[in-house]
């Protein structure tokens, strides 16, 4: 089970920028990663799958790659930590369909928790520096406790 306590906003850019170098097919192959949640992570302008994202920022953050089902098994959870983080994650874009005198078509809708989002950027908290294991130099989980070292 992977925790992402450790996970800093500078693992993020990290994770943003390799996937800005490899492209977004190369990496979420290179890491195993499928589509993107419905939770898109908005970086100057781009869309980032958010799932692969954090997933690749957790290696960085503890050397471990966190599985796509450890991320992606509530995408709505990892939005929740990437805008703790100070970045933005756009709600899911719903699509119902809508009888009109043409007949029926699509619309699409946002969510209502993404209408009840601020428009602004929320300006991101300090980070605070993670705990490092002294004997093994991993990054220690929310239990101050080394899963290697013990």
């Amino acid at each position: 089970m992977a925790t992402f306590s450790a996970v800093t906003r500078e693992h993020i850019l990290r994770a943003i920028a390799e996937c800005d170098s490899r492209g977004h097919d190369d990496f979420v192959g290179v890491y195993g990663f499928g589509g993107a949640q419905g939770y898109p992570l908005v970086h100057e302008g781009r869309s980032y799958d958010s799932t692969a994202i954090l997933g690749v920022a957790h290696r960085y953050a503890t050397g471990r790659l966190a599985t796509s089902d450890e991320v992606g098994g509530d995408p709505a959870g990892a939005a929740l930590l990437l805008r703790k983080r100070g970045f933005v994650v756009t709600g899911p874009v719903a699509v119902e369909r809508v009888a009109g005198p043409s007949g029926p078509r699509a619309r699409t809708t946002r969510s209502p928790a993404r209408a009840a989002a601020p428009a602004r950027r929320p300006a991101a908290a300090p980070e605070r520096v993670a705990p490092i294991c002294p004997t093994c130099s991993m990054t220690l989980p929310a239990t101050g406790v080394c899963d290697d070292c013990g």
